[in-house]
């Protein structure tokens, strides 16, 4: 218990901290309650004065509804094929797909940069989804999940006359539905929290994501914290939801 309140006092100061102007923020000693609450924040953020909150906050759901549907699709057919099919080259092809989670993903940064500038990607939505969509992880995790699916369901599926893709559509997919659910968690939350790579191929406001757009609240001689917490509060939402 002791550790969950510790755990939680952080998230109760952001949602306080979004009512509480910069002075108060750095008011010494601290408080979790504000002493004069104000919805300043909220409202300079709302506005579009300062950056286009709302258009960023958007962009972010659509690019990680996107990214995640689209990582399920590819990560549920490739583990399908590697779990239920046997092909020549199958297991250098698997190991060789597992030796790509040793690379930290900043060794793919700048040849992935030139990739998306060769396409005309540059600064658009397709450079962040497409390349999200890859998981080596997901394929991983679903192979796995979708081993334990008995094979004698595919014979039977065979003899009832359903085609390799129905028995995907009809067998893989509902069996594995407390795999999807997870990898579908787990690519949401990298693609919410996404900073580095959005940061990188993005160029217009408007086309930013709430976490590339919240960083740019940070200036040399000033730092809108209030209007940063007040941005994070609401982006912490989808993701409860999600939960």
């Amino acid at each position: 218990l002791l550790m969950s309140v510790l755990a939680a006092m952080p998230f109760v100061y952001m949602v306080t901290g979004a009512f509480k102007t910069n002075s108060e923020i750095f008011s010494y000693p601290l408080t979790l309650i504000p002493r004069f609450p104000t919805v300043d924040n909220y409202a300079r953020l709302l506005s579009g004065s300062e950056i286009p909150f709302l258009r960023q906050f958007t962009n972010s759901v659509f690019i990680s509804v996107s990214q995640t549907l689209l990582a399920l699709l590819v990560s549920s057919w490739v583990g399908w094929g590697f779990a239920k099919y046997s092909f020549r080259g199958k297991n250098a092809l698997f190991m060789f797909l597992l030796a790509t989670m040793m690379f930290p993903g900043q060794v793919s940064l700048v040849p992935l940069f030139l990739l998306m500038i060769k396409f005309g990607w540059l600064d658009t939505y397709w450079a962040i989804i497409i390349p999200g969509a890859a998981s080596a992880f997901g394929v991983f995790f679903m192979r796995q999940t979708m081993m334990g699916i008995p094979d004698e369901l595919l014979d039977a599926g065979r003899i009832d006359g359903s085609s390799e893709f129905g028995m995907y559509w009809r067998i893989g997919l509902p069996l594995s539905g407390a795999g999807l659910s997870i990898l579908s968690v787990l690519t949401f939350l990298g693609a919410w929290n996404n900073y580095m790579w959005p940061l990188i191929v993005l160029r217009t406001a408007a086309k930013f994501t709430f976490p590339v757009g919240l960083a740019s609240l940070y200036g040399l001689y000033k730092i809108e914290y209030g209007m940063i917490l007040a941005g994070a509060t609401p982006a912490t939402l989808p993701i409860l939801i999600l939960f």
